[in-house]
Parts: C-alpha cells; structure tokens; sequence
C-alpha cells in the first residue's frame, strides 16, 4: 500500500511540474464609472468584471463562454490592459503585471497578443499587408529583417507572398482573419486572447480558420483564451472551459466533462440551447427563461438567482464562491449537489 501511495504522489508531483503556469488572475474587477451633470460626478459602476479568479497554463487552451454582457470581452481587454482594472491581480509568469506603468508593460507586451473580433475594422485600410504585419516588428524587432520575418508569417498563417502589397479591402473576411491572427504571432506571443475571431465568419470559413488556430498553437506551444458565444466552437477548440455569467464566473470544468456532465443550472441552460442536426432527437431542454438583470443593479446573492428555477432566500442573499468539486471542475451554487441528485 505504502509503494502505490508513494507512486500516486510522485505522479502527481510530475503532473503539477509538467503543467507551468502562465497567467493567474486573482479576484479580478473590471468596473466601468458612470458618471452625470456638469462636473461629471462618479454616481455608479457598471460591473462588467465582478471578482473572478482562473489560471491559465502553458500550452493550454481556455474556452471563455457566456451570454452577450457577461464579461468575456471585457475579461480579455483587461489582461491586455485595453481596459482598466477596477482591483485584483494579473501574473504573467509569476510577475504581477497588474500596476506596471506603460513603458514597463510594453516590455512584456510581445508576450501576451490579441486577435480581434471584427476582421474588417481592425486593419487599418490605409496600410498594406505587409505594413500592417510588420508594424509592431518595427518596435519589437528592429535589428532584424522585418520583410523576412512578415513573409514567414504570412506562410505560416495561409497568405502568399505576393500579397505582401495589397490592401485589406483586396481581402475576404476569413483572409483578414488571417493577416490578424499573422499579426499577433509576428512577435512570437506566449499567451493569445482571441476575441470572437470567427463569430464574424461564413460557416464554412468559421472551420478553416479554427484549424488554423489549433495547428498553430501545437506546432508553436501556444497558450490561448478562446472568448466565444457558439458552444460548438467551443467544445472543438478548448481543453477547459470557463462559463461566465453577468461578471461572475459559474463553472469551469474540462471540455470532455463540461458538456458530458454540466453542473450548474446555467451551464445545463446555455447547453441544452445547442441546435441538434437531427430532428428525430429531442433532449431534455432547460429552458433559459427572462432577461439579464441591469448590471448597474445586479442581484446582491448569485446574480443567476432571478432566472434560476431552483433559487432559494440564501441564493437571493448570499453570493456563492467558486468552490473545488473534483480535480478542475469548480462551481458557484448553493445547491448544485441537490440539483444534480448528489445530496
């Protein structure tokens, strides 16, 4: 008994070790000011980001899911310091990044990259492809051949050489997806916080593009924040899944276990809503009833609580905190062992 307990514990030595670490996020906010009259006066925060903690590691993709509002964009933005931390930590490879000033920042900033949602409004139309690539390289890389350097990039990325000169209104949306995602490897990232890359894409271009970014992160050990609203993207590209609700985080498990097993009333609701291709299958709905709550004045307990069928006085009054079930499925709910017939 002692050798196999011996055996249990240097395996999970082992796994701790081979799983490094790269970006930690401690009870994050992300509140927006609101302010009116004359002198402007601070009367309120939208709470986009209200206290979330989660980890990323190296090599590893992270599925960032929820209802339009619920904070995944504005989750991105801030680790890329495109919005303002309200309180909280970010570590970057054990460094806190949080409070550096903007020239310390743009040290780290070839580390941690973002691909953006809208492929057309973030090129500059007045640049070329090969301008547009090779902008960031001009700061980042000066000594070396900037040309050279955009070229293998735009192979890398599925774009031909001779379109080095063109503009990006010569391009297809998914072809702009392309030049972005080439953009944001140039400076060999560590970290990439893609924001909805292919929500703006044809089905069919929605696939080539989400391969690319899968043969791209085994071939070059990226780490990725895959922010989406389609749960089928989703459950394809991720190996953990974080599902966010008005600011809060409600559940984070593997993608295999998430969509086999979900936990949380929330997540049972936003998966059930996946079409079925064949007609003759009809699961068990959980209907998702009412609106989100203002986020000027949400829910003082579980923010979930006003469309939640199994909400309680203590889920209206008491916030839940996000508490370790098993391994890496975490989950806020008051009553999550007597929904799912555990108690």
């Amino acid at each position: 008994m002692q050798n196999v307990s011996f055996t249990q514990n240097l395996n999970k030595i082992k796994g701790e070790i081979m799983k490094e670490k790269i970006l930690e996020i401690n009870n994050l906010k992300v509140y927006f000011p609101i302010k009116k009259g004359l002198i402007k006066k601070n009367i309120n925060y939208l709470k986009a980001v209200d206290d979330i903690s989660f980890e990323v590691y190296k090599g590893e993709i992270i599925g960032l899911v929820g209802e339009s509002g619920c904070g995944k964009t504005s989750t991105g933005k801030a680790i890329v310091r495109l919005n303002p931390i309200y309180d909280g930590k970010i570590l970057f490879n054990n460094q806190d990044i949080t409070n550096l000033n903007d020239n310390e920042f743009d040290k780290l900033r070839p580390n941690i990259q973002m691909i953006f949602q809208d492929p057309y409004s973030s090129l500059d139309p007045r640049m070329t492809i090969g301008e547009i690539i090779g902008e960031p390289l001009k700061f980042h890389k000066k000594n070396e051949n900037i040309e050279e350097l955009v070229l293998k990039y735009m192979e890398l990325t599925g774009l031909r050489k001779e379109y080095l000169k063109r503009y990006p209104h010569e391009f297809s949306g998914g072809q702009r997806q392309r030049i972005g995602i080439a953009r944001a490897l140039a400076l060999e990232p560590k970290l990439i916080i893609a924001d909805e890359p292919v929500s703006a894409l044809d089905v069919s271009i929605q696939a080539q593009i989400i391969n690319l970014m899968k043969n791209l992160q085994k071939k070059l050990n990226l780490s990725y924040i895959f922010i989406a609203h389609d749960l089928s993207v989703v459950k394809y590209i991720s190996d953990r899944i974080i599902v966010m609700y008005l600011g809060n985080i409600m559940e984070i498990n593997s993608s295999e276990n998430l969509y086999k097993e979900p936990f949380h009333p929330y997540t049972k609701s936003l998966l059930s809503s996946i079409p079925i291709a064949d007609p003759r299958k009809k699961g068990d709905k959980e209907i998702l009833e009412g609106e989100l709550p203002n986020p000027l004045n949400s829910p003082i307990g579980c923010k979930f609580s006003g469309r939640c069928k199994y909400a309680d006085d203590i889920c209206k009054n008491k916030r839940p905190q996000l508490e370790t079930i098993k391994g890496e499925h975490k989950i806020a709910c008051h009553k999550w062992e007597e929904i799912n017939n555990l108690v």
